[in-house]
């Protein structure tokens, strides 16, 4: 397969169209959401399935978050109920996923879940993943859509740079607004699984405390190496070594800054963009400080991840 078989489609009616179709046969299309682009395949499908992990080269046991329209088509596929219901009630659709136990005839694919009787379900806000979801009437399983472990993807070209050529096709409808992946909960009793672009602080200011989460996988994005570039990343720095280029925060000199201002909101959306262009000139990246606050805790998640030793 050569990139060219790669559709970049546009975010229109004839374009969600297309998608729809190309998803009901059993293809592998990414789409945007307002955290990053996911690679989404028929869940129902194990063989198309199988294919988003064969794509991004994605170890069998992470389990995949299936993308629905509504909190209604959700309930087809797991018990919602409880604080879980209250969660979704107050931040679907959004920016959060939550992992609950899987209802009996659900008619996902195994692969879906990596084995595990539960299920991580979102509810996407941005308008283009609606369309595709609403015109195609199904569960769609969509990680980002990126090679397994390494930047997410914001942008349709980051998309087409890491997976053109391995997927179907691509709706481009810009820069995703939010720029980190979906915060996840779940658990008995509810945990923080992996921060994300609903700060911690959202969460529990509408449920209370959430517990903390084991080491096992129990949901996507917990694998110690991931998010990561090319190059070797070094955290906390004040100023980039000799051969090092620098990612700023705040008011400071560097190659890229996330933030000048110092606006968590601004450096997440700018995260995965900025890792891709200092990527892309081959040398080692310093990143300075980041708060361990709001959403400068999925920032330095995904940070630690990205600096975390290759496996």
């Amino acid at each position: 397969m050569t990139q060219s078989e790669t559709a970049l489609l546009p975010a229109d009616a004839s374009g969600i169209a297309e998608a729809a179709r190309l998803l009901a046969a059993g293809g592998l299309v990414s789409f945007p959401t307002e955290t990053v682009y996911g690679l989404g395949a028929d869940a129902r499908n194990s063989h198309a399935v199988a294919r988003i992990f064969d794509a991004k080269g994605r170890p069998r046991f992470n389990p995949l978050i299936v993308h629905v329209p509504d909190l209604n088509m959700a309930r087809r596929y797991a018990d919602i109920t409880g604080v879980l219901a209250d969660l979704a009630q107050s931040f679907w659709p959004g920016p959060l996923t939550l992992v609950a136990p899987l209802v009996d005839g659900h008619g996902l694919s195994p692969l879906v879940t990596a084995g595990l009787d539960t299920l991580a379900l979102r509810v996407p806000a941005h308008p283009a993943a609606q369309d595709v979801l609403r015109v195609f009437d199904g569960p769609v399983a969509a990680p980002s859509a990126n090679p397994s472990g390494r930047i997410s993807p914001t942008t349709a070209m980051h998309v087409m740079e890491g997976l053109g050529g391995r997927i179907d096709a691509v709706v481009d409808a810009g820069p995703c607004p939010v720029g980190l992946e979906s915060t996840i909960v779940g658990g008995n009793p509810l945990a923080l699984l992996r921060p994300g672009g609903l700060a911690q602080e959202d969460i529990e200011r509408a449920i209370g405390p959430l517990a903390q989460a084991g080491e096992a996988i129990t949901a996507p994005g917990q694998l110690a190496s991931h998010y990561a570039p090319g190059a070797t990343v070094r955290l906390n720095a004040n100023a980039a070594h000799p051969g090092e280029v620098l990612l700023g925060f705040g008011p400071m000199a560097s190659d890229l800054n996330l933030s000048l201002s110092g606006d968590l909101i601004e450096a997440a959306a700018n995260l995965f963009d900025h890792l891709h262009a200092l990527d892309a000139l081959g040398r080692p990246i310093a990143v300075a400080p980041i708060p361990e606050c709001g959403l400068g805790r999925a920032i330095n998640d995904r940070l630690r991840r990205a600096a975390a030793p290759r496996p």
